[in-house]
């Protein structure tokens, strides 16, 4: 797998999620996908990481912008950098109740890639920072 082909495939990735598909986000994942989530529990495999998007779109409202992805040259590795725009649509468990606030997060991703497909997404992004935002 080639930079060009790992840089790809995340950008499928990521127009998936911004247009909120979560069937075109499956088909850029291998079956055995490990999702590390920001402040939780790692997801291992399509049906958690659909359900884990099925959770969040019920909450949240985002798009991803100023989208920097980098490779690895042999593509076995990436990562982007992004600002996520949301609206916090209903309240998540533990978190502040929500009203329609919205936010401004930086926030990162890391991945490993098997033969085109993402093996591994680890999610970064400060909560401290949109708790503040939310909450305010």
């Amino acid at each position: 797998m080639s930079t060009k082909t790992a840089q790809d495939t995340i950008q499928r990735y990521f127009d998936a999620f911004n247009a909120g598909d979560i069937l075109r986000m499956l088909d850029c994942l291998s079956d055995d996908v490990a999702h590390h989530v920001n402040e939780g529990n790692v997801r291992r495999g399509k049906d958690a990481f659909a359900n884990f998007c099925t959770h969040m779109s019920r909450c949240y409202r985002e798009e991803l912008t100023d989208m920097v992805i980098f490779a690895t040259p042999d593509g076995t590795r990436a990562a982007a950098e992004y600002i996520v725009i949301g609206t916090y649509l209903q309240t998540d468990d533990g978190l502040p109740k929500a009203h329609g606030q919205t936010y401004r997060l930086p926030a990162g991703s890391f991945f490993s890639l098997r033969d085109g497909q993402i093996t591994r997404v680890v999610t970064y992004y400060n909560l401290a920072d949109w708790t503040a935002q939310v909450s305010g």
